[in-house]
């Protein structure tokens, strides 16, 4: 890859159509593999909310690949409506770039999405690390809205990005990590993606909702390596569906970090990439 492209704060956005005709926004990092991993984001997230030090971290081993869900940051559409329609979706940009099987790093949502996809199409996925996520008709998944809206005015009123509370412990490491962290999400300074619109926001609340309340998924079908991970005060995926997930899936690890929150990945980022590299190259 070229010198001015070697990290995420610089790489170009690109754009793949696939055949359900949704023009897909999305960024590349790292040398050019078989088998990618394809980074599935939270929440009313775009390109420019991946943190540059995990995707700079991933793409010294690996090709990284993250994009924007259907009606999301730039690329097309209207938003789906139904989680199980956003893996719909990320399936047809997978098979849009050509790739019959992929390893997935997801995050809060993003593990909502991937969960769903391996059950549409299991030979898809050969490894994936669900962090700060938990399973369908999980503990506590469905109150994700109501904090979420109201992290969101704490945020207005102080001025300070919603994910400083949603994502952190009220702690002095957690504040701390969460200056860092939105301070990296700041680093690309040109070609920013489009934001995220409020529309959008509640029409994936919706969906998260929905999913809290349906039946869980059999888990125990899935016998892919799975990295389990997670702070242990998540208060958005409460921390008990880690557990429950790392129990769940047959061929489970699970790691949970001490004083952090939904974020514990961000938090712990250097970490993270090391687990997640060694992980990876099993």
């Amino acid at each position: 890859m070229a010198t001015q492209y070697s990290t995420y704060a610089t790489i170009p956005t690109q754009f793949v159509t696939s055949a359900n005709r949704i023009k897909f926004a999305y960024r590349r990092l790292g040398a050019k593999k078989e088998i990618p991993i394809i980074y599935f984001n939270h929440l009313a997230a775009n390109l420019d909310n991946c943190d540059p030090r995990i995707m700079d971290g991933m793409a010294t081993q690996h090709e990284i690949i993250s994009f924007d869900y259907r009606g999301v940051g730039s690329t097309s559409g209207d938003d789906a409506k139904s989680i199980q329609d956003m893996a719909k979706d990320c399936r047809a940009f997978i098979k849009a770039l050509g790739y019959p099987k992929v390893n997935i790093l997801a995050f809060s949502m993003g593990g909502f999405i991937s969960q769903e996809l391996m059950a549409m199409e299991p030979s898809l996925v050969q490894k994936i690390i669900l962090a700060g996520t938990g399973p369908r008709g999980g503990k506590g998944v469905s109150d994700v809205v109501k904090l979420t809206y109201r992290d969101i005015v704490k945020g207005f009123l102080t001025f300070v990005d919603p994910k400083f509370y949603l994502f952190f412990t009220s702690t002095k490491n957690g504040k701390s990590a969460a200056r860092e962290f939105l301070n990296r999400l700041k680093e690309r300074t040109v070609n920013r993606d489009t934001p995220v619109k409020i529309k959008t926001l509640q029409t994936q609340l919706r969906a998260i909702s929905k999913w809290g309340y349906e039946e869980p998924a059999d888990l125990s079908k899935f016998t892919l390596p799975v990295l389990v991970i997670n702070g242990d005060n998540d208060r958005m995926v409460p921390t008990p569906n880690s557990y429950d997930m790392a129990e769940r899936f047959p061929n489970a690890q699970l790691h949970i970090y001490e004083e952090a929150g939904h974020g514990a990945v961000f938090q712990h980022h250097d970490d993270f990439v090391k687990r997640a590299l060694t992980f990876f190259a099993c």
